[in-house]
Order: C-alpha cells, then structure tokens, then sequence
C-alpha cells in the first residue's frame, strides 16, 4: 500500500460511516474497518468526511490563446474546492477544439500545468461533421453544441436540419452530444439587452428560448437514438418536457448549476454585471423548482459552468455590453452545499450530483465513488465550517464573481488526485 486513509466519516455509496481507504498505484484497492492494519508507507487520519473528489464537466478554460483563464489557474482552483478531474469545454480557447490538431493544441498547453485530472469534449459546428469521428478516436469525451449564438465568430450555432445531421453521426459514434439549448429564433426576436438594468438581460433570453430548444433536443434525440445532454439549465419551463421526455425512453440528460441554485432575479441589483451568464439567472419560482428536480431526478447534475473573463469584459455594469459567464469554480460546491443543507439534503446527495452523476455522463467509470477498483480522487470535507468569500483569495485567474462576499457553508480540508495530495489549506 502506498497510502491508507481513515476517518470516522468516509461516505461509502449513499452511507457515512467509520472506514479506512487503502491505495496503491492510484487506486483504492481496499475498504477496511476505520482500525484495520495495512502495511503501507503512509497512513493519515481526515478531519471531516471523506468524499470522492468532485466532477466538473462544465468548465472553460480559455487556453491556449486567450488571458481569461488558464490550465494552472482553473486546477489549482478545482483542487482547492475539492473537484478532482474537470472536462475543458471546446470555444473559448484559440483554436477552438474542433478539429484533432486544435485538440493537440489544447492538450500541450494543459500538459505539465494542470493539478487535477482533465479531459476534454470536442466542438460540433456547421463546419465539421467529418471531424467529430477522428475526434472521438483522438479521445474527447464527446461533443459541445450551440442552437444559439455562442458568443464566438469562430464556433457557429447549429440551425435545426445541421442538428439533426449532428445527432445522426453522434449516435453513429455512440457518443453524446451536450446541448446549449436556447433558441436561435427566439433570441433574435427577442429585445437585446442595454443599460444597467437586470431586466432588460433577462427579457434578452426568455424562458421561451429554452423550451422550444429543449424540445428540439428531445425531438432529435428520439428520431436519432442518440444521447444528448442539457447543459445549464435555468428554467422550470422546460423540466417537464425533459420528464416525460426520460419516462418514454429518450436518452437524454440534464446538468444545472450552482448560480441558478443560489441566486434569484429578483436579488439581481442594477448594474450587476457580475451575475450576467447565458441563459440568465431567473426568477426564484425556477430556482426553486430546480432544487426540486434535483430531488426527482429529472435533473442529473450540477457542474460549474465556470466562464470566466478579464475584468474589463463584465460590461462595467452596462448589461448591453457584458460578457455572459460566471467565475465560480472554486466556490461551487460549497454553494452547492450551503443550500443543500437548508434544504434538508446531506452529502450523500452532494455527492451524486456533483460527482458521481457527471462521472457517468461523461462516461468517467473510474470515479465518483469510494470503492476498490476506483481511482483515489477524494477529498475531506467539512460540512459544518463557514468561510466568507474573497473574490481577490480565489484561486482564478481573474477575480470576477457574484458569491464575492458571501459566507459559504463547508470546507475542503484537503484533496487528492489518484492518492497525491494536491491540495492542503495554509494554515493561519
């Protein structure tokens, strides 16, 4: 044995009790009594619940090629939050990770810089269909897609007929494609946003673009056999359609994330720049109809979306003008919790959603959970500490956050990636 860990409290499927956790070569090759005798050459006993290390398969890093976020930076501040393996979306880096040497082009800037372990998906564009096989056999874990504008001249949104071709060939590769599901048309016909005021951002994305998206994505999904995955989603209008959608068989998925689960319209203030992200926050009716389709299943996860940006891209409080995306990646499970908690979930259910669910759908079978034969990405976890926010501690590259100044319940007190430890607090 290289390592054993024991604690009092080590989550074991949905069941926290007393246990030790043996580790060689990176992988947990036994789960003992809490006193149970290992010949190893390291033994630690965890303050707080032992957890498997968190999942984040929303995340932007932006490299190479651009200074909003970069593969040391995001790591480091996925290791602090105890997320243990991230999956790097393919638009905001120069290239964007559409084709086998842009992807190459991802992987060596990353090689060398990065804490924790990182995958990556690959573009669907209008432009290349005949990539999206050599890159599922370069090893992405599947494909991103727009029905919306992304933001990026250089990443084209899918109209409906390029879609339909996209899921055909996604099902052909029996892979997955996750979806940016807002409406094209919707948007276009929509008021664009200007000024200071919150609500002239929300009315720019109405809950209309994501229902006549999502119900795109189910349609296509059905006629295709493929397997498609709703990313961020911000609005209850659609989570019935994604209910009966999954009672009939139709192999689709959903992920939301920590903002909509924290925040609310209607707390927004004029000129928050900050809280700016696509689709945008709503009101507290969806927020709360989030939680509960967390509590059903209908919705499958909870990922960060973290999209970070260089101060002077958050629009200096014009929403006309700002950027849409939320640094959040080290603070999201922690937001997560905060809430969760109050809710009257435990940690079992932290876990599921932010770690095991994201796993699966990623196709990750080697983690998110704590068990012999899984690789040893855990962390500690004190789900009774408090800590204020700090936008400028945090770890990102730039400091930009809504949760600036909030108090979050837990703490990660220490994390290991495949039985290293990468992350241990200074003390004080």
């Amino acid at each position: 044995m290289d390592l054993v860990l024991r604690s009092d409290r080590v989550l074991l499927g949905d069941e926290i009790r007393p246990a030790a956790v043996a580790v060689a070569a990176g992988v947990i090759v036994e789960v003992g009594d809490r006193d149970a005798h290992y010949d190893a050459a390291a033994s630690t006993d965890v303050d707080g619940v032992l957890l498997p290390g968190f999942v984040d398969t929303h995340v932007h890093v932006d490299d190479p090629g651009t200074d909003w976020e970069g593969f040391g930076t995001a790591t480091a501040a996925a290791a602090a939050a105890g997320i243990t393996t991230l999956v790097d979306m393919p638009l905001d880096s120069v290239p964007v990770t559409t084709s086998v040497a842009a992807l190459h082009e991802k992987r060596s800037a990353a090689e060398g810089n990065c804490l924790v372990d990182v995958h990556f998906w690959g573009g669907a564009v209008p432009e290349n269909t005949h990539e999206l096989g050599p890159l599922a056999e370069a090893g992405v874990l599947g494909f991103k897609c727009f029905l919306t504008e992304s933001g990026n001249p250089r990443f084209g949104h899918l109209a409906p007929e390029q879609f339909g071709r996209v899921m055909a060939r996604i099902a052909e590769l029996d892979s997955v494609l996750l979806v940016h599901a807002e409406s094209h048309d919707v948007i276009a016909a929509s008021p664009a946003p200007s000024g200071r005021r919150y609500a002239s951002f929300l009315d720019s994305r109405p809950a209309a673009a994501e229902t006549e998206a999502v119900a795109l994505v189910i349609e296509t999904a059905r006629a295709t056999g493929a397997r498609a995955h709703v990313v961020h989603v911000s609005s209850a209008a659609v989570l019935d359609l994604l209910a009966q959608a999954r009672r009939s068989g139709v192999a689709v998925t959903a992920e939301t994330c920590p903002h909509y689960l924290t925040f609310a319209a209607e707390e927004v203030p004029d000129g928050g720049t900050e809280f700016a992200v696509c689709p945008p926050i709503r009101r507290s009716h969806d927020r709360e109809a989030l939680w509960d389709a967390l509590a059903d299943g209908t919705i499958d996860a909870v990922v960060s979306d973290h999209s970070p940006c260089a101060p002077v891209a958050k629009g200096h409080g014009d929403f006309g003008t700002v950027f849409g995306g939320i640094g959040s990646l080290q603070l999201g499970p922690r937001a997560v919790w905060s809430h969760a908690a109050k809710r009257g979930f435990g940690l079992a259910e932290l876990s599921r959603w932010m770690s095991r669910r994201p796993a699966e759908i990623a196709g990750l079978a080697d983690r998110g959970a704590i068990a012999v034969g899984m690789r040893a990405d855990l962390c500690a976890f004190d789900p009774d500490a408090s800590q204020q926010v700090h936008a400028a501690d945090l770890r990102h590259r730039h400091p930009p956050t809504p949760y600036d100044g909030m108090t979050l319940r837990g703490a990660v007190t220490r994390t290991w990636v495949a039985g290293r430890t990468v992350y241990e607090p200074v003390a004080a």
